[in-house]
């Protein structure tokens, strides 16, 4: 008979890897919107920088949930009996993730305005 700490380990394992699949998913879907969006448009003179930006911000989107179920999966792996040692991994791979997400969110939100202002393309 397996001990509630060993059903335990593994249903936190199990939400962790679920976490870690759900991020390669959305990076997959993503990457196929943004390639779809980008190959529509880019060949038409006039809407190619549209479909850059379009695209890109369908990516940053993509990539900014997919770090966060990625952060999710890190504190998942890291909840059960941590050693110190796991605790500073952690809070480093959170770091890193959060910064990384913070300049994503603040370039994603620059490059919306520019799209805003510019009127999109016409479509």
């Amino acid at each position: 008979m397996q001990t509630f700490i060993e059903i335990t380990r593994r249903v936190n394992s199990s939400i962790a890897a679920f976490c870690q699949a759900l991020a390669m998913v959305v990076i997959f879907v993503g990457v196929t919107k943004a390639a779809a969006i980008y190959f529509k448009d880019v060949f038409t003179r006039y809407r190619a920088k549209h479909a850059m930006r379009e695209s890109r911000l369908e990516i940053g989107h993509s990539f900014s949930l997919a770090l966060a179920f990625l952060i999710g999966a890190s504190i998942l792996n890291t909840t059960l009996a941590p050693s110190w040692n796991d605790i500073g991994q952690l809070a480093a791979i959170i770091g890193i993730r959060t910064g990384l997400n913070y300049f994503l969110m603040r370039d994603l939100k620059a490059e919306e305005q520019v799209a805003g202002r510019s009127g999109g393309a016409a479509r």
